[in-house]
């Protein structure tokens, strides 16, 4: 669906704030895409709509130089705007077919999913392009959500193999080096992360480090 990269290609899937703290936001995209970060998505509920569009810029720019993906998250109308090859929703957020609609069919569009039968629901969907599966672990980042283990991980992976599906799924929530192998036994072949590159003083370094544990895709 996507035009300059493949999404069925991404393997390691990037949640970043504005990094207003540091300033850095476009050294640290740049740093992150060199490191082999296939899609950087930006995600900061602290932000308002115009300064969001600007920082989109920044991430479209920077991931077009490196032919990569960049999503934003919820807001429909700013992905309509900015025409982001991929957009993310989760499940209290704008109905899927709604967000089809507004989209179009040139945008790749992902939906979080934390039961089996979100997971269910996700593979049946036929307006869906990925769905993330977790938090794996417990996460800052989502406060007051149950982490769910690498069982629900093995869910997905068993319900892939029955209905013959080839709907890229994501490991999402805590995963970092010292843990992403269990993702991958649970047969996971790609992840979102957060703080393992966010918060790393090497991004590049570090999101090297996280792919080597990737299985090549199929």
């Amino acid at each position: 669906m996507v035009g300059h990269m493949d999404h069925d290609h991404a393997r390691l899937y990037l949640c970043t704030d504005a990094r207003k703290s540091r300033g850095d936001f476009a050294e640290f995209l740049d740093a992150a895409f060199a490191g082999g970060v296939d899609i950087i998505q930006l995600r900061d509920k602290t932000i308002e709509a115009a300064e969001e569009l600007e920082l989109l810029e920044i991430l479209r720019d920077t991931a077009e130089r490196h032919g990569k993906l960049w999503a934003v998250n919820d807001r429909a109308d700013i992905a309509v705007l900015v025409e982001a090859p991929v957009f993310h929703i989760g499940q209290k957020d704008l109905p899927l077919a709604s967000a089809r609609k507004l989209l179009g069919e040139t945008a790749a569009i992902g939906l979080s999913s934390h039961t089996p039968e979100q997971i269910d629901a996700a593979l049946a969907a036929e307006a869906l392009d990925y769905f993330c599966v977790g938090p794996v672990w417990a996460t800052p980042t989502k406060p007051g959500r149950a982490a769910v283990g690498t069982a629900l991980a093995g869910y997905a992976t068993e319900r892939i193999r029955a209905t013959g599906s080839n709907l890229p799924w994501y490991a999402i929530g805590g995963i970092d080096l010292t843990n992403i192998e269990q993702v991958v036994v649970a047969g996971a072949t790609r992840v979102v992360v957060v703080r393992a590159i966010t918060e790393a003083d090497d991004p590049t370094d570090a999101a090297q480090r996280l792919l080597a544990h990737l299985p090549p895709l199929r």
